[in-house]
């Protein structure tokens, strides 16, 4: 079987410019050339829970696309940038992280968010509880990965990629949602020049950022000529989209010429930057995924007790501070209600990318084979509530039917895990986590 480094060999081309190959069918690394419908997902994590009158919709379906537009309500104001994907939209209530154990409740939410699974005892203190370590199982993204890596046809470059946003430089349970197994917690990438780094393997840094075209530009020339036209086609909207990047890493080289402020102790730094690192993160993962670098990937907005202050939404108070007001407080709801707001238009911006970006090598747009899954520590931030953590699917990658809500009337979140994971083809998964909360199996219904 002739691997892609094979045929590069065969042309006299560096193997520098395997990056750029990933994706294109000719270079496919199976013999048999066959192709297989993609599916992808990506996990975006949002601190402290949410205003939840103003997320969950006041009735199922009222937005479903069997219903006449006429009867529609419009979207609780927290949904409201997602107007445009409402029939994409698969919102699921009534679903409650049950595992209990060592930890506080934000680090039992965070850590056990997608392993479903106890911490182990250790000695990080948190809130009044007992303090407890890291989770004691992987996390059902890790799963997916490894399932498709078995696969030559689904194999990837990278086992999975794990995104950031202003995630704390430091490790503990409150900053950690992705394990590849029992006390292996996976560190998110935040920095998106390393990021870049990592997905091109050419060495940045601030000062002095050389394209990595300039190396592999002849290359990709001559490897061009042996190509059929259309991935010739795909081979330069990558090309393009890499130089896109740079050209947005020097800009904002210059943006951060100014002296950053000293922060308090615990305070992330570059607060005010985390708008222009959430989009130049989304293109990245938006190009990774062009490329089939990976299938499988996490995007975690700050941690568990996150402390952002959104100053460009004219909020100055910290978001963990504004999440323990009671709800009677309204100027501290309007405020997370405007924060959490501004997720889901980062979130909702990431699909519009997804869905004006064509598939490669298929059918539709790279939306139509991708889920985002938008989820959250807590159901609520003042009570510390693990019921009803906010669920919500955009895309049609797991084969969910969207435009919808279902409530799922207060299920363990082990079998919602367990139904993510049989729509990325892992149908033989009959439990996941705590085998004592998956006895009823996946949630029926979803597709």
């Amino acid at each position: 079987m002739l691997t892609r480094r094979d045929i590069l060999k065969s042309l006299g081309i560096s193997p520098t410019v395997l990056p750029f190959l990933s994706n294109l069918s000719s270079m496919a690394a199976d013999a048999n050339g066959a192709q297989e419908t993609k599916r992808r997902l990506v996990i975006v994590f949002t601190p402290d829970g949410v205003v939840k009158e103003n997320f969950w919709p006041r009735s199922q379906g009222l937005f479903s696309p069997d219903i006449p537009p006429t009867q529609h309500d419009a979207l609780p104001s927290i949904l409201t940038p997602f107007e445009f994907l409402k029939d994409q939209l698969l919102l699921i209530k009534g679903v409650d992280n049950q595992i209990r154990g060592d930890g506080d409740g934000h680090m039992r939410g965070m850590g056990c968010l997608l392993t479903g699974i106890e911490l182990f005892p250790g000695n990080i203190q948190g809130g009044s509880h007992t303090p407890a370590g890291w989770a004691s199982g992987k996390s059902i993204d890790q799963e997916i990965a490894e399932h498709l890596q078995k696969d030559i046809t689904t194999t990837t470059r990278f086992h999975s990629l794990e995104f950031g946003v202003l995630v704390p430089n430091k490790a503990d349970t409150w900053t950690r949602m992705v394990y590849a197994g029992p006390n292996k917690p996976l560190a998110p990438i935040d920095d998106p020049y390393q990021m870049f780094k990592k997905l091109y393997g050419k060495t940045k840094d601030r000062e002095s950022l050389k394209s990595i075209l300039d190396e592999v530009r002849g290359d990709l020339s001559k490897l061009a000529n042996h190509l059929p036209s259309e991935d010739r086609q795909l081979l330069e909207e990558h090309t393009d989209m890499v130089r896109q990047f740079e050209r947005e890493l020097k800009k904002s080289e210059v943006d951060d010429a100014h002296p950053t402020p000293t922060l308090e102790e615990g305070i992330i730094e570059q607060n005010e930057q985390m708008p222009k690192i959430s989009r130049m993160q989304t293109e990245l993962l938006v190009s990774a995924f062009q490329a089939d670098f990976t299938r499988v990937a996490t995007l975690q907005f700050t941690n568990s007790v996150g402390q952002a202050s959104m100053t460009w939404l004219g909020i100055q108070e910290r978001q963990h501070t504004l999440s323990h007001k009671p709800n009677s407080d309204t100027d501290a709801q309007e405020k997370l209600t405007k924060i959490n707001a501004w997720y889901a238009s980062e979130i909702a911006h990431l699909a519009q990318r997804l869905a004006e970006t064509p598939e490669p090598g298929g059918s539709g747009s790279m939306l139509d084979h991708t889920t985002i899954l938008w989820t959250n520590e807590l159901g609520e931030g003042n009570s510390h509530s693990h019921k009803d953590i906010p669920w919500a699917f955009i895309g049609s990658g797991l084969g969910f039917k969207g435009g919808r809500m279902v409530d799922a009337g207060g299920v363990p979140h082990n079998r919602l895990l367990l139904s993510i994971a049989h729509g990325m083809g892992l149908t033989n998964l009959s439990q996941f986590g705590n085998p004592d909360f998956c006895n009823d199996g996946p949630i029926q219904g979803l597709s």
